[in-house]
């Protein structure tokens, strides 16, 4: 795709850097990884192989809801090439049946009394090979008494609901929280108060991140050290090691994980997993080391997915168009186990920023989470812990205002929008946005787009008889989790760590506890330490992903690299820079104060051709240079960054559609999208994170939904049931900026790897219902296939989560 970009806000950008007192390296540069990757020599987990490796498999449920009789593995253990099996009732026995998740519940690891939905894991089984492996699962027999499964999210909490979480002592019903945010009392007010209230029940229906890699393991526990190492797909090394630590014993200085490159991770690859668990028990019971790697089919059917929010939600305005309030009901679909990855205090996520860009009285949101006979999760593909539903949800609303009250939609967003003169603001329900120029991004999308001229052409296309939309939204995402006096996971601090050494010569290694899945870290963190140290990025190597190599952190996720391991990397950076200042003023005879950092040197005041860079200062601190008492040889410095705050980017979109009413069949044309993520260090990797972005949105808004029919069986187990987006379906994205540095970011960036996820979805809808409006189509659930368009066409839109509507 080629791709059209404006730059606005350099400005800001280079009194940001400026500001930083830094020498410039950030631009626009290739990646560092692909070098490897277009040769083919990435090393992903099913690209490892060690002496003796054992393979695993694991049996599934093919019913969602079902009562375990009896498992009997004996056939499958005559198999020449078994070497073990193990069941629930063996892990029982060494208290391994269960295993916490992230969210503070328990999951099971093997199922000991009944499976809760299909797909779940009842066996696993061990060989020399893996088909091998794979059809010794056919010799086990299981024998399943059958239960009514809970599809139907909305009748989870009826009375004679079936009950799936029978296994929780004194639980009587599916209810797994109830928890609000906001002001109930003034919102209440402010929509007694109002001229106009719109409402509207919407689903933002379950998808799946579906990345390019499945999930597997590689354990090998080494008997006479007793050291665990696992080549992993986690996007959370540390977080996975203390883990493992506490559920199987193993001291957490004998796990060594490594998580190599990883094609593609999205949020599914956060939580813990049973075949990950069932691999290091059947390493530890065979003595050899054990490879699980699950197909795509088990990808989509029991992987942690994303969305299912069945959302009531209100906008209360006056005569002319000016926000008052808003209030949200929701129901959150679970599946049947808590297993969302997000932080623990909240929940929801922060699905409580609902009030998004706007300026308002008052909001409040209620949210109830169920248990049902579905795969587990909720937070995972791109959300940002819950934003995208949150942006969809007022997103949706303020497109409906617009239309009830006949005002542009742009012109409803210009006049409620946040104004610069505001920042810092608190929104009614508690958060505090750092930064931002919200008119001048939505003006600069406009101004891309051709607003006013999409408009006349829009109206002469309907005289026509033709349906062309164009779909507005503007979003503010709260990224860089996070404060650890605000949220955690399973209690953990959300702070990252950063170690920095650099070498006699001047080459340097940063250690990062952050994962990269694709996003470019190798580069952007080099980036970030040759822009503090003035050196090149060609000279310093990034590690991560090795749990004996790189400092505790709580992993990639929640477009949190940059705004927290990032800024770990800048601090320790300037440490090392620091202490070179001293180094620098022996080695001149001068005192530290007289030195000043100018153009990626020491240089002496006064004197600026008197100057030491950090390759000739590194090679002096390892030296038999005489330094003032106090001052320690060697250059190196680590830094644990805990941010006082999110980082919070935000974006205006603009998306053009042209849709056959005959077939329903909708065409993206055109999509425009200007995005303001602070201080970009490699422009070219943010504008392929927003490419991306809005691929994805793309296929949530258009195709994607994983849907069950009425016995729970998954219907969107394999690609052919469940659609990716491809080239033919997205335009070439038409891209621009804004930069409004965040103010207590160390280098004022804020975090780019989700936004456009989150904001596409809600503008490509809009831009949809925008073209049907002429047949008073009003609202119509996302996946917008071309039966769900014709059908909301034909007066009878149809509920998007069940098959069986």
């Amino acid at each position: 795709m080629t791709m059209h970009a404006r730059d606005h806000g350099g400005n800001a950008a280079s009194a940001a850097s400026a500001a930083s007192g830094a020498y410039g390296a950030y631009g626009p540069l290739p990646r560092k990884e692909d070098a490897r990757f277009i040769r083919g020599q990435g090393t992903f987990v099913d690209d490892i192989s060690l002496p003796g490796m054992l393979h695993g498999a694991v049996l599934r449920s093919p019913l969602a809801h079902a009562r375990i009789v009896t498992v009997d593995a004996t056939a499958a253990l005559a198999h020449p090439k078994v070497m073990a099996v193990l069941t629930g009732a063996d892990l029982a026995q060494r208290g391994l049946a269960w295993m916490p998740t992230l969210s503070g519940d328990a999951q099971a690891v093997l199922a000991t009394d009944k499976v809760r939905f299909q797909g779940q894991e009842v066996a696993f089984v061990v060989a020399t090979d893996r088909y091998a492996a794979r059809d010794a699962l056919e010799l086990i027999a299981v024998d399943y008494e059958p239960l009514p499964p809970l599809i139907d999210a909305r009748t989870a909490l009826d009375p004679g609901a079936p009950l799936v979480r029978d296994d929780l002592p004194g639980r009587g019903s599916n209810r797994i929280f109830d928890w609000a945010a906001g002001d109930q009392a003034a919102t209440d007010a402010a929509f007694a108060a109002a001229d106009v209230v719109v409402g509207c029940d919407m689903v933002y229906p379950r998808s799946h991140p579906a990345p390019l890699e499945t999930c597997g393991i590689v354990a090998g526990m080494d008997a006479v050290t007793g050291k665990l190492t696992l080549w992993s797909t986690t996007q959370a090394p540390h977080a996975h090691r203390t883990l493992y630590a506490t559920l199987i014993g193993v001291p957490e200085h004998k796990i060594r994980i490594v998580s190599p490159d990883l094609g593609g991770g999205f949020g599914a690859k956060v939580p813990l997993y049973p075949g990950y668990v069932c691999a290091v028990v059947a390493s530890i019971v065979t003595g050899r080391p054990v490879k699980w790697m699950e197909d795509r089919s088990e990808n989509l059917m029991s992987t942690t997915f994303a969305r299912d929010y069945h959302m009531h939600g209100e906008i209360a305005a006056t005569a002319d168009g000016k926000i008052l309030a808003l209030r949200a009901r929701v129901l959150a679909d679970h599946g049947a186990f808590n297993a969302t990855a997000q932080p623990s205090k909240f929940p929801a996520g922060f699905f409580h920023i609902f009030t998004g860009s706007y300026d308002m009285r008052a909001a409040y949101c209620e949210v109830t989470g169920v248990y049902t006979n579905k795969a587990p999760g909720g937070v995972a593909y791109s959300c940002s812990f819950r934003v995208t539903e949150a942006v969809y949800l007022v997103e949706r609303l303020t497109d409906m205002l617009a239309r009830e009250l006949s005002i542009d939609p742009a012109e409803l967003r210009m006049r409620n929008l946040l104004k610069p003169e505001q920042f810092p603001y608190t929104g009614p329900t508690g958060w505090q946005y750092d930064s931002g120029d919200y008119p001048r991004a939505l003006r600069l999308a406009l101004d891309m787009a051709g607003y006013d001229e999409l408009r006349r052409e829009q109206a002469e296309k309907r005289a026509r008889g033709e349906y062309m939309g164009i779909g507005l939204s503007f979003f503010t995402e709260g990224v860089g989790a996070g404060p650890r006096s605000h949220m955690d996971i399973l209690g953990f601090g959300m702070a990252d760590g950063a170690d920095l050494r650099v070498h006699p010569t001047g080459k340097a290694v940063l250690g990062i506890s952050v994962q990269t899945q694709g996003q470019g870290h190798e580069t952007t963190f080099a980036q970030l330490v040759a822009h503090e140290l003035g050196l090149s990025p060609d000279d310093v190597e990034v590690v991560h992903g090795d749990t004996d190599r790189t400092p505790f952190g709580l992993g990639t996720y929640g477009s949190r690299s940059t705004p927290v391991s990032g800024a770990a990397a800048v601090v320790a950076a300037r440490k090392v820079r620091e202490r070179a200042r001293l180094v620098a003023a022996a080695m001149l005879e001068v005192a530290a104060d007289d030195l000043e950092w100018l153009d990626g040197k020491w240089r002496v005041r006064g004197d600026p051709d008197t100057a030491r860079g950090i390759a000739e200062i590194a090679m002096a601190a390892h030296s038999t240079l005489e330094l003032p008492d106090g001052v320690e040889g060697h250059l190196d410095a680590s830094a644990v960054y805990n941010p006082p705050n999110l980082t919070f980017p935000f974006g205006a979109y603009v998306c053009v559609t042209d849709v056959d009413p005959g077939t329903g069949e909708v065409r993206v044309r055109r999509f425009i999208a200007v995005d303001d993520c602070g201080v970009r260090i490699n422009p070219m990797i943010v504008e392929g994170q927003v490419h991306r972005g809005i691929a994805d949105g793309i296929g949530i808004a258009l195709m994607q939904a994983i849907v069950f029919d009425e016995a729970g069986n998954c219907l969107g187990g394999s690609f052919m049931d469940y659609l990716l987006p491809t080239s033919m379906e997205c335009p070439s994205p038409e891209l621009g900026q804004t930069v409004t540095p965040s103010p207590h970011h160390p280098i004022g960036a804020k975090g780019i790897g989700e936004s456009a996820t989150v904001g596409s979805p809600a503008a490509i809808v809009n831009s949809v219902v925008d073209a049907l409006a002429p047949f008073g189509v009003v609202h119509a659930d996302m996946p917008l296939t071309p039966a769900n368009v014709w059908r909301a066409i034909q007066g009878r839109p149809v509920r998007p989560d069940l098959a069986l509507s």
